[in-house]
């Protein structure tokens, strides 16, 4: 089967580049030698990461290459993560969502069956870009959506053509490889309690947040004996939120920042490493769970929201808009003194996850190789 794979792939964030990987795993797990393109920004560098093909994603160059692909391709993955949004500008022809539609209706005109895979949908405001989703979205053969709220938010944008099943974020069917560099970068004793800190640039009141997680950070080396570890998900602008925090901080000469350049799989083993993590982060906080590791969420979007809810850790968590420094501290503390509880409450609720996830690529099988479209 020959398929193209379309996505926020070849910029550098470790959230889609750990989607990346876990498609092409488990395509190439489930299915009998797939032969895989991707469009990316940096298609030598995936090419050579991932043993695959690659084309530029962008519109500057490589057009026809696109064409070709699309022509010669079964069928095109669109996603998984938040591709269909327009949280960012969108123009014309321009931005995240017209992207990534347009890409779409290139595929029907080559005569290639297109999937939403394992997508994250909203928000979608402007009237041009529920213009696009009811216009284009539609052409989509068959959709999975990693979680209810995607599913009721296309219903509610009029893309009800397509079948949409609910399965999980793909990230959860993640496949690791035993890699300790990130680990082994740091100067640690072995005996230090770990936090993983994901933080990321936020539009609105970023420096209440951020004053608010250097005071919950200082309390926690005081109270518990913390080494806070900041994990930038997205350099360089998690690595400047992460230094900002440190300028807030009395004690930020007991804290650590990842260097820039580890693999999502790397990634992915320093978080196994931790005692907690605390993140906005998604896929940092997909990372703790698949690890199962106490996590403590600061809801930026609905995504996080409704991962957490069903990762068991809500409860634990916030709407980033609306924590106090006492309750994070509060929760946080509470995490790190009942990590096993915690540990047993979300087990089972990661295996549920595990399995949807999984169930993309069986959804995949059934609707585009057994008899199927």
């Amino acid at each position: 089967m020959k398929i193209v794979l379309s996505g926020f792939y070849g910029l550098g964030n470790t959230g889609d580049e750990a989607i990346l990987k876990a498609i092409i795993d488990n395509l190439r797990a489930e299915l009998d030698n797939p032969e895989i393109t991707v469009f990316s920004l940096s298609p030598e560098k995936t090419a050579s990461d991932h043993s695959v093909s690659a084309v530029y994603r962008g519109w500057r160059h490589g057009n026809k290459e696109k064409v070709k692909a699309l022509r010669k391709a079964d069928l095109l993955i669109s996603g998984g993560g938040g591709l269909l949004q327009d949280t960012y500008p969108t123009k014309f022809l321009f931005g995240p969502l017209p992207y990534y539609l347009l890409i779409v209706l290139l595929a029907k005109l080559c005569g290639t069956k297109v999937m939403f895979f394992s997508q994250g949908i909203g928000p979608v405001t402007s009237n041009w870009g529920k213009t696009l989703m009811k216009g284009l979205a539609n052409k989509a053969d068959f959709v999975t959506v990693r979680d209810e709220y995607s599913k009721t938010y296309l219903e509610n944008l009029g893309v009800t053509k397509p079948e949409t099943v609910v399965t999980a974020d793909i990230v959860f069917a993640f496949k690791p490889d035993e890699d300790t560099s990130a680990y082994d970068s740091l100067d640690l004793t072995g005996d230090e309690r770990l936090v993983a800190v994901a933080p990321r640039p936020w539009f609105e009141h970023e420096d209440e947040y951020i004053e608010k997680m250097a005071w919950t950070l200082d309390e926690l080396i005081e109270q518990r004996n913390v080494t806070p570890v900041f994990v930038p998900m997205e350099p360089p602008y998690d690595t400047n939120v992460s230094k900002k925090v440190q300028a807030f901080m009395k004690y930020a000469d007991q804290t650590k920042i990842l260097g820039e350049h580890f693999t999502p799989n790397q990634f992915y083993n320093f978080i196994e490493q931790t005692d907690l993590t605390i993140a906005l982060r998604l896929h940092a906080l997909i990372f703790a769970a698949l690890s199962n590791v106490p996590h403590v969420g600061l809801s930026y979007d609905r995504k996080v929201e409704s991962f957490l809810k069903r990762s068991g850790m809500w409860e634990h968590s916030f709407e980033l808009g609306s924590f106090t420094k006492e309750g994070l501290l509060e929760q946080a503390i509470y995490a790190l003194d009942n990590s096993e509880a915690l540990k047993q409450k979300m087990e089972p609720n990661v295996q549920v996850l595990r399995s949807e996830a999984i169930r993309n690529v069986d959804l995949l099988r059934e609707q585009f190789l057994n008899g199927g479209r």
